[in-house]
């Protein structure tokens, strides 16, 4: 499906976006592949980084913000399928800057959008997370009206527009940015016997980068038009981690954080209503009265009880200490 197509990533120099870049080229034959980004610096370093990885005369490398409107019109000229990866993700950098969150999360979503329909691109998938389900936080929020600006934009579809939205979700992904592991690497480099953890209780979801760049070419090569795609991973108690990086460690238990939960919530109760398992995935259907159901469903998903609730506390697959050593190994 991706063979021959040009594609775009928004927010291209993010750890999601280099991975795409990497595996695209290992598993199609894209025309060319777009990174679209606003900090020139993390460009060039991008272009040294995959000079030997990738055919980098397919690639082309875009300055520009989710925020210029007229900047995406430029860019989405010629493109089949895009990305949107460009988010403002930090908790705290949010909190503190509420509106800057605004424009780029919520007014640059509606940007993409717009430039989508109106330059016939074929389908957009968004990136979410979990912090968009029961927001507790500024940047949770921003994200869940992102999340619901793109289900809706295909309410478009029709004569004039033919571009189709889907939402992919998942939580921190493991070895990221985002995530605690570069964190505690760079202490047990530095020989410290502590690692500090929020709270003991609190549980999250194992997903690798390259499980959440399958999901994206899965939602690129399947969704009809208005699906929010999740996927089905094992999880992990932070304390586990924590002796499986370093065993025999001291914990120091600072306190959950404002803006933190104690688990990833990827499906609620109120979802369970629209959604759907899958062998290795679940889809959230929308749930509007102009939405075709029977026409946009994926076959073989079977409906989840009322009441279903997936968070990384109730889940029934699970990493041990020595599953997760292995798995932090491996990234």
């Amino acid at each position: 499906m991706l063979n021959g197509k040009t594609i775009l990533i928004t927010g291209g120099t993010g750890s999601f976006g280099k991975k795409f870049l990497e595996k695209i080229f290992l598993q199609y034959n894209p025309q060319k592949v777009i990174i679209y980004s606003r900090d020139e610096y993390k460009q060039s370093v991008m272009k040294m980084e995959y000079a030997d990885k990738v055919d980098m005369k397919r690639v082309r490398f875009f300055i520009g913000d989710v925020r210029d409107k007229d900047r995406l019109y430029r860019a989405f000229e010629g493109v089949d399928y895009v990305i949107h990866a460009a988010a403002m993700k930090q908790v705290p950098t949010c909190e503190y800057n509420p509106m800057e969150a605004i424009k780029t999360n919520i007014h640059g979503a509606q940007n993409v959008i717009d430039a989508a329909l109106d330059c016939g691109v074929k389908k957009v998938v968004a990136l979410s997370t979990d912090k968009a389900v029961n927001p507790i936080n500024l940047y949770g929020g921003t994200k869940l009206v992102s999340d619901k600006l793109f289900i809706a934009a295909n309410a478009y579809i029709g004569n004039n527009y033919k571009t189709i939205f889907s939402v992919v979700r998942y939580g921190n992904v493991a070895g990221s940015r985002g995530s605690v592991i570069p964190i505690w690497k760079k202490l047990i480099a530095e020989g410290k016997d502590t690692l500090g953890v929020t709270d003991l209780r609190m549980t999250r979801f194992w997903i690798t980068l390259e499980q959440g760049v399958e999901l994206v070419f899965k939602a690129l090569q399947e969704s009809k038009g208005g699906e929010t795609y999740i996927s089905k991973i094992p999880s992990f108690h932070i304390g586990d981690l924590a002796q499986a990086m370093l065993p025999g460690c001291k914990i120091d238990e600072f306190g959950i954080r404002e803006g933190e939960k104690l688990h990833e919530v990827m499906v609620t109760r109120d979802d369970s209503l629209m959604t759907y398992e899958y062998d290795r995935h679940f889809i959230i259907y929308p749930h509007f009265e102009w939405w075709d159901f029977e026409d946009k469903f994926t076959p073989g998903g079977v409906k989840v009880a009322e009441g279903f609730e997936y968070n990384s506390g109730n889940n029934t697959e699970w990493l041990n200490e020595e599953a997760l050593r292995a798995a932090v190994r491996d990234l």
